[in-house]
């Protein structure tokens, strides 16, 4: 991390799910998609970004956690949803934040970027954060 960022947003919280908050997790995971952010990789893959990789000294490179396609981002993106580890903060219906892990156990985390539209973008996160540790443990809850 620079110096920028010492510590990690306190305000991260898991929202309580149910079975009926999971149904409407399911739902919005069909409907979500993912965009991606050029400062978050350094081999661009099919991600159509502009700059196509513009990796930002302090970020969290997406290329660390075998990330390489739209598609493999969405798929755990979705998944994430549909597991219930999404943040107890929304905006216009979507989850500010929603966490997924890799076939690696790389922990990761996405952000909403439009919430007109349910698009995210995400990135490993840093194993210093105190919350990988339980997205670790609540995807595994889910096998």
């Amino acid at each position: 991390m620079n110096g920028r960022y010492r510590q990690f947003n306190p305000k991260r919280r898991f929202l309580a799910v149910d079975t009926d908050v999971l149904k409407r997790l399911d739902d919005l995971s069909k409907k979500v998609s993912y965009g991606g952010n050029p400062e978050h990789k350094k081999n661009p893959g099919d991600f159509g970004l502009t700059p196509p990789a513009s990796p930002r000294q302090g970020k969290s490179l997406c290329d660390v956690a075998d990330v390489f396609t739209r598609h493999e981002a969405l798929n755990l993106l979705q998944e994430g949803m549909r597991r219930g580890l999404v943040s107890d903060r929304e905006e216009q219906g979507w989850p500010k934040n929603v966490w997924s892990v890799t076939k690696s156990d790389i922990p990761l985390e996405a952000q909403l970027e439009n919430p007109a539209t349910g698009c995210y973008h995400g990135y490993p996160m840093p194993g210093s954060d105190p919350l990988a540790a339980e997205v670790l443990a609540r995807w595994r809850q889910h096998v």
